[in-house]
């Protein structure tokens, strides 16, 4: 019994390394080209920026996170706004999108 134990054991821990390894190489990330508006992206991510804040300042809240998207094969900013809530309650979450041009 022992000695099925003892050949037992470092084929698990083959098995149980090859499945990590297989694992990890599913989730290698996939290249996906982004869309071109034939804008250069850190432009269009520095124009994004600036309507975020420029949203934000607008709405009485703090920019969140703002993004460049594509809807309807036009080119578009999806700007997260946090808007104080009243009486101390929590920030509440305002997405707006805005055409980029």
């Amino acid at each position: 019994m022992k000695r099925l134990l003892s050949l037992l054991r470092p084929s698990f821990v083959a098995l149980c390394a090859v499945t990590m390894f297989a694992a990890q190489a599913d989730a290698a990330p996939v290249f996906v080209p982004a869309p071109d508006h034939g804008l250069p992206t850190a432009l269009i991510q520095a124009d994004c920026y600036a309507i975020g804040q420029q949203v934000a300042a607008q709405n009485g809240g703090t920019l969140a996170r703002a993004s460049q998207s594509s809807q309807g094969g036009q080119p578009v900013c999806v700007i997260v706004v946090l808007v104080p809530g009243k009486d101390g309650q929590r920030p509440r979450r305002t997405e707006i999108v805005v055409p980029l041009n």
